[in-house]
């Protein structure tokens, strides 16, 4: 199945461009590797691409607004789209809808349906170098106080709530790949020095 041309069109016309407002870990990049990584997914369902590629496209639109509540956002900025909804039916559109409310990692609760769960996987899909990088990124905007070994400390606090053994996410799909990465992350957040020499690799901190 091939994505409609024209509700790609629309969509790198009138919605990539928003994502000049998001910050580093959310921009318009991120956006396109979650699209990728979402119908790369997608292919092992059965499922709609058009639908896939929608979803992907508005999960992270209102990070910028408010990123406590962005999933909310994001879902009303879609509903409230006339021109992106033309391309579905109401049965979609409230798929849709419910899948970019269902994507965030930090909910509690399983995606209500194979496309919510196909996007939060593609979403939380785990490349090392980048989550630290981005984690660092983050700190450093939130907390320009920070001392490096402050920041480092509040990284490493924040990748172990999340990705470490009792940490909150969660995969819903049995994806190989993802399954391999996050193994692999757990086995540097046991060694915090390990943690710290590729912190400092990544982002490119010299002793």
């Amino acid at each position: 199945m091939e994505i409609n041309n024209k509700l790609k069109e629309y969509i790198e016309n009138n919605i990539f461009p928003k994502y000049k407002n998001n910050d580093k870990a959310h921009d318009i990049n991120h956006i396109l590797s979650v699209i990728n990584r979402s119908l790369e997914l997608a292919k092992n369902y059965d499922v709609d691409l058009n639908m896939v590629y929608t979803i992907a496209a508005f999960h992270d639109l209102g990070h910028s607004i408010d990123k406590d509540n962005h999933e909310n956002i994001s879902a009303e900025i879609f509903i409230s789209d006339a021109k992106i909804k033309s391309f579905f039916n109401s049965e979609q559109i409230k798929i849709i809808e419910e899948a970019i409310r269902d994507h965030r990692a930090s909910l509690k609760g399983t995606p209500r349906s194979i496309y919510g769960k196909i996007v939060s996987d593609a979403d939380r899909s785990i490349d090392v170098s980048i989550s630290i990088a981005r984690g660092y990124h983050y700190s450093l905007k939130h907390n320009p106080h920070f001392t490096l070994n402050e920041h480092i400390e509040n990284c490493y606090e924040h990748a172990n709530n999340k990705f470490g053994e009792n940490g909150y996410i969660r995969f819903w799909l049995n994806d190989k790949k993802n399954i391999k990465a996050l193994k692999e992350y757990r086995k540097i957040l046991k060694n915090k020095n390990e943690y710290i020499k590729l912190f400092k690799k990544i982002n490119n901190i010299k002793e």
